[in-house]
């Protein structure tokens, strides 16, 4: 072992599968052993990783569809990360001090296959921002929805880390009015105030929501970018207008219902929805998911798109640093109880 690497690390298991929304007591923190990488491993010391939902899904079992396993009891988490190669074998593309984004977040270090590694350039000012999560809904208006000049869009979700970025890049791309949703009032007036929505919907806010989406968009929407389902999508059917296009990166209302284990055992995460099918054909709607595997090219596309907007002050990426490992488990709870804005990041301290 290298004599500056400690001999043990902390990383989060899954302590016990949820019977319902994860809480704090699900999860565990443990010491493991810090191993030298052999052929083909690197050794990384992350910086950042990304708390995101669709852990909630995977600790449900409702892995049916994604290209992720389930997680069990004493599994590791796992996701997004930022962090720094601290030991290479001889011969390895990657040397230390290479910063890197890989797939295993969720604790302090890392053995990554070289191959799972994505080396890191300036091309976004902020090493974190490499874990913004822009790429889907940057993808899903620009493959899928098409937006044009003066479209009308609504984003549903819109405060969440998806959210945030969708509306500020479809306004970049053209579109004249955007609309988001969220179930916070202080939520909505920042979508408004810091990320120039036109308008921010309430759910559960008194009001019927296909009532507020009239009154925000009288003459109907052109984009939805649907990162919930549920009522909010059979609303958005009721307010297309034709040729609307619609596009589904989440399911939000399925993975974070409560009691429902990010969607039911063996459900994918579902959000269902009953849809008027008479009204998207006399309307012309298309309806499409996004997966980002079936778009080769959009993250390069929008990584360099989105650093010359960062660079630009073009856009913001609103996110909330947790400092510590040991503060994760609470940092997923508090995901699932919607206390943060943008997107949720534990930051390890160098």
């Amino acid at each position: 072992m290298t004599t500056d690497l400690p001999r043990t690390a902390r990383e989060i298991r899954l302590a016990a599968r949820p019977g319902g929304l994860p809480e704090e007591a699900d999860l565990a923190v443990v010491e493991a052993p810090v191993q030298e990488p052999g052929p083909g491993r690197v050794l990384v010391r992350n910086r950042h990783f990304l708390v995101f939902p669709g852990l909630i899904t995977l600790m449900g079992g409702a892995v049916e569809g994604l290209p992720l396993p389930p997680l069990h009891a004493g599994d590791t988490l796992f996701g997004p990360a930022v962090g720094e190669v601290v030991a290479a074998p001889a011969g390895s593309p990657l040397r230390p001090g290479t910063l890197v984004s890989h797939l295993l977040g969720w604790r302090e270090y890392a053995l990554v296959d070289a191959a799972d590694c994505t080396p890191l350039d300036d091309t976004l000012p902020d090493p974190v921002a490499y874990l913004a999560q822009g790429s889907a809904p940057y993808g899903a208006l620009t493959r899928l929805a098409g937006v044009r000049p003066g479209d009308t869009v609504l984003v549903t979700g819109a405060a969440g880390a998806v959210g945030t970025l969708a509306g500020q890049t479809a306004r970049l791309l053209g579109a004249g009015r955007v609309i988001g949703t969220t179930g916070s009032p202080e939520k909505a007036e920042r979508l408004v105030a810091e990320l120039g929505y036109d308008a921010a919907l309430l759910r559960g806010g008194g009001r019927p929501f296909a009532e507020q989406l009239a009154g925000a968009a009288p003459g109907g929407i052109d984009v939805l970018v649907d990162t919930v389902g549920g009522e909010q999508l059979a609303a958005a059917l009721g307010a297309a207008r034709q040729g609307a296009r619609f596009a589904l990166v989440g399911a939000l209302s399925g993975q974070l219902a409560p009691g429902r284990a990010g969607g039911g055992a063996g459900a994918g995460g579902g959000a269902p929805v009953e849809v008027d099918s008479f009204r998207l054909v006399v309307r012309g709607v298309s309806v499409r998911g996004y997966l980002g595997t079936e778009h080769p090219g959009v993250e390069e596309e929008w990584t360099g798109r989105f650093g010359a907007w960062l660079r630009s002050g073009e856009i913001d990426f609103p996110h909330v640093r947790i400092p510590g490992i040991e503060r994760a488990p609470q940092a997923l709870r508090e995901l699932t109880t919607g206390r943060h804005f943008g997107a949720v990041v534990v930051e390890l301290p160098r």
